[in-house]
């Protein structure tokens, strides 16, 4: 098994919601996670936006449901760090 610690994603989205919202919903589906929303470009109806999610154990298929739900589009993932775990004894 392993947890992801954080993932750095580029991300294009429209230009609602805004950036704080954005990174407010993604706070608030994922639990104890830090995120942190930055614009690398605008053009007339989107930005591209680097997303870095820093947590104990996020979720990927959350994250992608979520930032689907806005109306954005994971482009990739530029970075992503993982840790594994033992497996628990019986």
């Amino acid at each position: 098994m392993v947890k992801v610690k954080r993932m750095v994603l580029d991300v294009l989205k429209p230009h609602q919601p805004n950036g704080l919202e954005f990174a407010s919903v993604l706070a608030e589906h994922c639990p104890d996670c830090h995120i942190k929303y930055s614009v690398l470009e605008v053009d007339e109806q989107t930005e591209t936006t680097i997303v870095v999610i820093d947590g104990d154990h996020i979720q990927f298929d959350i994250v992608s449901e979520t930032i689907s739900s806005m109306g954005a589009t994971i482009h990739s993932i530029d970075e992503v760090e993982v840790i594994g775990l033992q497996p628990e004894s019986e």
